[in-house]
């Protein structure tokens, strides 16, 4: 394929990518599987669910500083096997072994799903410079579609076979996709990336407020969702949706999902990233006031439409980020803007071990407003 003809390409690999990623999103339907199959208790799976985001978080910077020195094939491939090998690993890991199992399976996980965000997102972006947000969501909504990916997975394989058969098939799809989706990865030749890419490094974007900002809103958007994603089979039953139809929480979730990584980021190269993201915060604080009082099936739109706000946040972010540091550095510096998702992953999981659901909620509310308050505050970075 001619190399000024592959952002399609690059776009579609991208997106096959992005679909086995987002692990967080689907972590309710591995919860009760994986508590059964290695006997664990529900602490320490949802503790495996913060070691994975977290790892996610720290493993977007370093991924990052991969691709900016390698390119984002280098990366890409490298956080293939990482993934891959983590769910792998993780079909052999015998019962009641706590550390092991979060040695082998959410710490390489994480980290390998790090490893690939930054080079997808960043490489989209360059070969649609003028349309960051359009390439950011075509590859976000693969994403968000991974809850329906792995609730019919984990349903139709796990069921059958048994949750150790069902993550080793998995690591297996994932390392020829993901493996044969960063083989495609390539930024665009200088031609057509004129005019040459300017931009802050990491170095110095960690020195600016911006970036401060910016990190604080990523963590503070993520409660409104981790507090309660884990557990929202079990938080479902118990307000009223039968038990056959819980698991379209996060099927629900995920269509959702999906659409805020398209529509939001696409809504942004018309309005603004910050009018966007405001609205985003608005609408988790009042998302999570309307799921504090769901009963039946508004248990399910309500959490859906959290899911969203907050995935169209995630999706917006990386496009903001660009803007205000350049594109020269992008996979590396949103790598750590990401660094926000850990401080996200560390509140939601001590919120969901110490306080009660009503607590929560509150929680969450209360971090979506101070997000949105990060929002406000946010101005250009002055050039030097």
């Amino acid at each position: 394929m001619g190399k000024t003809n592959r952002g399609a390409y690059i776009l579609a690999a991208g997106a096959a990518v992005q679909l086995l990623t987002g692990i967080p999103a689907a972590w309710g339907v591995f919860q009760e599987p994986l508590m059964q199959g290695y006997a664990l208790s529900r602490g320490q799976v949802m503790l495996g669910f913060a070691v994975l985001v977290a790892a996610y978080g720290a493993g977007c910077a370093a991924g990052g500083l991969l691709q900016d020195k390698h390119g984002p094939k280098f990366a890409g491939l490298w956080g293939s096997v990482l993934l891959g090998g983590g769910f792998l690993a993780a079909s052999l890991v015998p019962a009641g072994n706590t550390p092991l199992f979060l040695l082998v399976f959410p710490l390489p996980a994480g980290l390998g799903s790090a490893f690939l965000a930054p080079a997808v997102l960043a490489c989209a972006q360059k070969w649609y410079r003028d349309k960051k947000g359009l390439a950011t969501g075509v590859t976000g909504a693969a994403m968000g579609f991974s809850g329906a990916f792995y609730t019919l997975f984990v349903q139709g394989v796990g069921q059958r076979f048994g949750i150790r058969v069902c993550l080793a098939a998995l690591g297996a799809v994932m390392l020829v996709v993901c493996g044969a989706g960063a083989a495609l990865l390539q930024d665009p030749p200088p031609a057509a990336a004129a005019p040459p890419q300017q931009g802050l490094t990491y170095k110095q974007m960690l020195h600016t407020v911006q970036y401060a900002l910016c990190a604080a809103a990523v963590a503070l958007s993520a409660p409104a969702v981790l507090l309660f994603s884990p557990e929202i089979l079990r938080i479902a039953a118990e307000r009223g949706v039968p038990e056959s139809a819980a698991p379209l929480s996060i099927v629900l979730g995920s269509a959702f999902s999906a659409a805020g990584r398209l529509l939001c980021p696409a809504a942004s190269d018309r309005l603004g990233r910050k009018p966007v993201l405001l609205g985003i915060y608005a609408g988790l604080a009042a998302g999570s006031l309307w799921f504090a009082f769901a009963q039946g099936q508004t248990v399910l739109f309500s959490y859906a439409l959290l899911t969203f706000f907050y995935s169209g946040g995630a999706a917006v972010q990386p496009a903001l980020n660009s803007d205000l540091f350049g594109l020269a550095h992008a996979g590396v510096n949103y790598g750590f803007i990401a660094l926000g998702m850990s401080g996200g992953s560390l509140i939601s999981y001590i919120g969901s071990q110490a306080l009660p659901l009503t607590a929560r909620h509150w929680l969450a509310g209360l971090c979506a407003v101070a997000g949105g308050i990060c929002v406000i505050c946010l101005r250009p970075v002055e050039k030097e």
